[in-house]
């Protein structure tokens, strides 16, 4: 353990002990009292000596020596404890040699490392088997301790079943690695660390290095397998501390050390790659203390509502286009991709000392080595053949990569040290060689699986110098809660995701766009937009437009002609069009595609835009795609195709209705000619336009078996697990506010509208059309749950519910999000250009329960028409649609209207709207 100063102001063990000795004559040993006099004094020396650390921490920001300073007071709190139940509670007169007792300090605690909050790992060793005495005293400590509010992890052990058990169990293994000597018999300690270097440590390396490595493989599988989580556990997660314990442990089993001055003069890391381990170790360390006092408890995720506080803790401020937390969280990500690569040094030394060990030496040149393209094949891996390449010839550097990829081989963990050592000769001349620019167009569009190569060029530091307007993404967090990635480690995933898409893998989650990549003109194009299309996030403006400017300057030097230039420039200028229209616009009003085609202009464009917003959809995040946003992009492409192709959005907008109306008359077997007609003559042509004939179909049912019943209520309901949705119909009169009351219903009823359509008949009915998925972006696929959708609307529009009153209920009841943290600025905007027959009100603001039903209940209020909604959400932040009339059917254009409507939907966004309006509505009875 490293030297602590001034010990005795976190704890004077000497005056402890003398405040115990004075305890025993005080009360009598054996009984209650002076035990809770012991713990009482105990407790007011751990809290002091806890504080004393805790402000030396947050004084100094420095997380190695205040984890040193908790193990020492913990080593001191365990001593005293120990010898007050061996010197007065379970005193020994003449002790046996079986009546022996080591207290051993395992894990974290065994390498002289406390966190605020962590466990204390306690190994009890007894010589042979365990005596009535060392029963007692490992009672008495153990409940102390926890009377003391410590957590104890602890397991009682003779040295012979330590060895034995060690040799069965990787776990036990490596806690007996990191065994300390804290008090008792140092004998028997010494035993079992003398025995475990003798009996477990030779010829057991290779095993010992496999096993770690495996669990370490297991445990970066079960945390998403990236280090660019946008909360990432900094224990157990990929870049965390496990990661460099990892390479402690292996060291101390291989090397027999554990400093890394020591491993520097092995030879395993350079001078810079000692002081970069350092770095990461301590800054890791720092992070992990703030976290445990932050919380106040062990936790090692850095949760979206800590990262601002623990960014202002270690000093980061705000600058022009980037917040502090995301300058912390981008350190925090740079330092786990260090430890990436010390990882990737540290295990190419081993494998080389295994070698050297090895009963059969393998010769340079033997079976696994070999000449390739003026590279060395080495175990399957693609190495340098001198340590000089890459400064004779720093084309050489992309090379490599080039040739890994198409030739299916890794690159080995020497020639990645190498490149980094030599970032330096990635410089303007290499970048403006039109070979290596060549080479990096290649792998960019390489059939061959274009993302893991990506990721080795970023990875090895490559990609952000020949391209340095992505170095400048690198490790840049965006912090909200809809991403879930780095902006780097999304772009590569894009880019996987569409190579993927290309290869067919994802045929049957997206139909549209694997049927239409093979028909894209120009695959460069496709690909340089979907590396392009985020690299100008964090500069402080509109990213799509800075990044259309970063690609007119980069891609011809990349190779690309002036055409192919423009089209990417486009592309990433446009690249959130098709997603922003199809999910906040209404596809069936024919002014919404009208607009989207003038931006779009060709056909080409469109396929190559629908593409470039599903990867990027996907690359958000495991949970963001969903089959419902699939369908809006499959209906904005269809409806823009046929505009693009010849036909016409606007014009034939009747003729289309009455086509729509024939169709039925063919479909609706079994009607009489007259039932058909007094159908048809109940809809306007806005139905029969945004409907499909399926659709148009099952309405037709709905209302006859309605009519037929004599319900003045009917609501059908029907999930399509494809689509992720489901669509909920309600078919009874039309009244103000109905809209309002089943969007508070449906809030109640735990589901989440999507999108509405609004239809009013001729004779005074409503149709209202809900598509609603639940709070993962689900379908509804339980009967129970869609059995209870159907009842809470009823019992609702039939007044047996107060949906005001439940939703304010649920909302209070609700668990704190840890999302709270995020603040989303409310904003109403009312646009009378994107409709020619409709007000569109775009709302934006903080996602909570009953936004919706609030948002509804004032445009009632306001006396507005909806004729139907669009719900975007994107993490904490929603976006809400709503294509409005007035109670004229008109377009709202007096500005003092407008205002009204602006005033009242920001107080019904910020939960200020004022005391309800009762909705009145026709008592709903069976005929």
């Amino acid at each position: 353990m490293e030297k602590i100063p001034n010990r005795r102001e976190i704890i004077d063990r000497k005056k402890l002990v003398a405040e115990i000795t004075q305890l025993a004559d005080e009360y009598p040993v054996d009984g209650i009292d002076f035990r809770n006099a012991v713990l009482k004094t105990l407790k007011t020396t751990l809290k002091s000596g806890q504080d004393v650390i805790k402000e030396r921490f947050l004084k100094s920001n420095k997380g190695r020596p205040s984890m040193y300073a908790a193990a020492f007071l913990i080593d001191q709190i365990i001593r005293t404890i120990y010898d007050t139940a061996t010197s007065y509670v379970y005193p020994l007169n003449n002790p046996t040699p079986e009546e022996r007792l080591s207290l051993v300090a395992v894990g974290g605690y065994g390498r002289g490392e406390l966190a605020p909050h962590s466990d204390v790992d306690l190994l009890f060793l007894f010589p042979y088997k365990q005596t009535p005495w060392s029963e007692q005293v490992i009672e008495f400590c153990l409940y102390m301790l926890w009377d003391l509010g410590l957590k104890v992890g602890h397991s009682t052990r003779n040295p012979n079943e330590c060895i034995r058990l060690s040799k069965q169990d990787i776990t036990i293994q490596t806690a007996l690695l990191e065994s300390r000597y804290v008090w008792g018999d140092q004998a028997l300690a010494t035993e079992v660390r003398t025995r475990f270097r003798k009996e477990i440590i030779p010829g057991n390396s290779r095993a010992f290095i496999d096993a770690k490595l495996q669990e370490r493989d297991d445990r970066h599988a079960r945390f998403g397998n990236s280090r660019y989580v946008v909360e990432p556990n900094i224990k157990e997660g990929k870049g965390g501390l496990r990661d460099l314990q990892t390479l402690f442990w292996i060291a101390k089993f291989v090397y027999s050390t554990t400093e890394v001055s020591e491993l520097q003069k092995l030879g395993v890391f350079t001078e810079s790659e000692r002081k970069k381990f350092t770095k990461a170790s301590n800054f890791l360390r720092t992070v992990r203390c703030h976290l445990h006092y932050l919380t106040n408890r062990p936790e090692e995720r850095l949760t979206f509502d800590i990262q601002s506080e623990m960014a202002k803790r270690l000093g980061y401020k705000d600058h022009a286009g980037t917040l502090g937390v995301e300058r912390f969280m981008k350190h925090y990500f740079l330092v786990a991709k260090d430890v990436g690569d010390l990882t990737r040094i540290f295990c190419a030394n081993l494998e080389a000392e295994q070698q050297k060990k090895s009963r059969l030496p393998i010769p340079r040149f033997g079976l696994l080595q070999r000449k390739l393209d003026g590279f060395l094949v080495d175990g399957g891996r693609l190495n340098v053949q001198d340590d000089n390449d890459f400064n004779e010839d720093p084309l050489k550097i992309l090379g490599l990569f080039h040739l890994a990829q198409q030739k299916d081989l890794d690159v080995h963990p020497n020639a990645l040290r190498l490149i980094r050592q030599n970032l330096k000769l990635i410089n303007k001349g290499l970048r403006n060689n039109p070979e290596a620019n060549q080479m990096f167009l290649e792998m960019l569009t390489s059939k061959k699986d274009p993302e893991t190569t990506l990721r080795r060029l970023s990875e090895a530091g490559v990609l952000g110098r020949f391209i340095p307007d992505f170095g400048r993404v690198v490790a840049q967090m965006q912090h909200d809660m809809y991403h879930v990635y780095t902006v780097d480690e999304h772009t590569i995933r894009a880019v996987g995701i569409l190579s993927q898409i290309e290869d067919g893998l994802l045929a049957d989650e997206h139909p549209l766009s694997h049927r239409i990549m093979p028909k894209i003109l120009s695959r460069p194009i496709l690909y340089m937009a979907v590396l392009l299309h985020d690299i100008a996030k964090g500069r402080g403006g509109d990213h799509s437009i800075l990044g259309a400017e970063v690609a007119e300057k980069l891609c011809p030097r990349i190779g690309l002609t002036e055409a192919e230039t423009e089209t990417v420039s486009w592309l990433v200028r446009y690249h959130l069009l098709f997603s922003n229209t199809a999910f906040k616009r209404d596809v069936a009003d024919p002014k919404t595609v009208e607009d989207f085609v003038k931006i779009v202009q060709s056909p080409e464009r469109l396929k190559l835009l629908l593409i470039l917003t599903v990867v990027d959809i996907r690359a958000v995040g495991p949970n963001v795609w969903n089959g419902w946003k699939g369908q809006l992009l499959r209906e904005l492409y269809y409806a823009s195709e046929t505009a693009l192709t010849g036909g016409h959005v606007s014009e034939g907008r009747a003729e289309r209705a009455k086509q729509k109306q024939e169709a039925l008359r063919e479909t609706l077997k079994g009607w009489s000619k007259a039932n058909i007609e007094k159908h048809l003559e109940k809809f306007y042509e806005s139905y029969w336009v945004a409907n499909s004939l399926e659709t148009q179909e099952e309405h037709a049912k709905l209302i006859q078996q309605a009519e037929k019943s004599g319900e003045d209520l009917t609501i059908h309901a029907k999930s399509d697990p494809f689509r992720d949705i489901t669509e909920v119909t309600v078919y009874t009169p039309d009244h103000p506010g109905l809209f309002a009351r089943i969007a508070a219903a449906m809030s109640i009823a735990g589901a989440n509208i999507v999108d509405a359509k609004i239809h009013t008949t001729t004779d005074g009915m409503a149709l209202d059309t809900f598509f609603v998925q639940d709070d993962e972006d689900n379908a509804f696929e339980q009967k129970s749950q869609i059995t209870k959708l159907k009842k809470v609307i009823e019992e609702t529009l039939k007044g047996e519910i107060k949906a005001r009153q439940e939703l304010k209920a649920k909302s209070a009841s609700a668990f704190p999000s840890r999302t709270r943290v995020f603040k989303a600025a409310p904003s109403v905007l009312v646009n009378n250009v994107a409709s020619n027959i409709h007000t569109v009100i775009e709302v934006r603001g903080r996602d909570r329960v009953g936004l919706l039903a609030d948002l509804t209940r004032a445009l009632f209020e306001l006396s507005l028409s909806v004729s139907s909604a669009h719900i975007s959400t994107f993490g904490e932040r929603v976006v809400d649609v709503f294509y409005v009339k007035d109670m004229f059917g008109l377009k709202i254009t007096n500005n003092v209207k407008i205002n009204a409507i602006e005033q009242k939907l920001l107080e019904a966004l910020t939960g200020q709207l004022s005391a309800p309006e009762t909705i009145k509505t026709p008592k709903i009875e069976k005929a």
